[in-house]
């Protein structure tokens, strides 16, 4: 028994009988959520979208400035150019996955700069927008194998969806020309599995101008300036007809064209 400062023992502090044993735990308090992870700002994180390359041609500014405002908000507008030339350098040079070219500009036209890139071995996607709404036209364009041809006072839900189907691989022609084009087409297809037709009739009416030219003693820079063409295209033609009628040099197209009634 342990002894008190006074030295008298002291009993020990009863225990108490009726106090429980080991103290029970407390229920854990729960255990907060962590805070949610904040997401992303725009941009910040996340790929963004990638979006196609467009480059443009057309000798407006005005309206170039205009078509560029409209389909930057779609797509990524990487140049635009003024006439034929520039757009093969601009193409050349940046490798757009699409053209939305002009018809007729000074110089090259949009037609024939996109010939002068397939000759290149230079191949994208191509829609024409043009004020043209001559079939003829729209032929020649189809023939090198352009993905669009939209006329200039379509709604601009028009060019758009031009662009987006040639993307997919689609072509799309201006309703408005549509059923004529076809027309067309099929007329070309019956003639020829028709008779051999006359010789001349074989070549188109801008062709004949262009022939007329030629047995006038024209060269082909004077037949551009007379039919608001430029040179390539007149050449194209001229070979295009030597190629129709079966001839091999200038010369004899003309002689051709004499003996079959086309005056000088």
């Amino acid at each position: 028994m342990p002894n008190s400062p006074s030295g008298v023992p002291q009993e020990a502090a009863p225990r108490d009988l009726a106090s429980p044993g080991p103290p029970t735990p407390s229920p854990p308090s729960e255990t907060p959520s962590p805070p949610p992870s904040a997401s992303p700002s725009a941009g910040e994180g996340t790929p963004s979208e990638t979006r196609c390359k467009i480059a443009l041609a057309d000798d407006h500014p005005i309206f170039l400035e205009g078509l560029k405002r409209l389909l930057q908000t779609q797509f990524d507008v990487i140049g635009t150019a003024a006439d034929g030339d520039t757009l093969v350098n601009l193409v050349s040079e940046t490798a757009p996955d699409i053209v939305v070219t002009d018809y007729s500009m000074p110089g090259m036209t949009g037609v024939d700069a996109v010939r002068t890139l397939k000759e290149r071995g230079i191949d994208c996607k191509v829609v024409v927008l043009t004020m043209h709404e001559d079939v003829e036209y729209a032929l020649e364009a189809l023939e090198l194998g352009i993905d669009g041809y939209v006329l200039k006072r379509a709604a601009s839900s028009e060019l758009i969806s031009a662009i987006k189907g040639a993307l997919r691989g689609e072509r799309w022609i201006s309703p408005a020309l549509a059923v004529d084009i076809i027309s067309a087409s099929k007329g070309l297809a019956q003639s020829k599995q028709a008779s051999e037709p006359v010789p001349l009739e074989r070549i188109s009416s801008r062709q004949r101008h262009i022939l007329e030219g030629l047995v006038q003693g024209k060269i082909a820079k004077e037949i551009a300036g007379e039919l608001d063409l430029s040179r390539k295209t007149v050449e194209y033609h001229k070979y295009k007809m030597m190629e129709q009628l079966g001839v091999k040099s200038t010369a004899e197209l003309i002689r051709f064209a004499v003996r079959n009634g086309v005056a000088c």
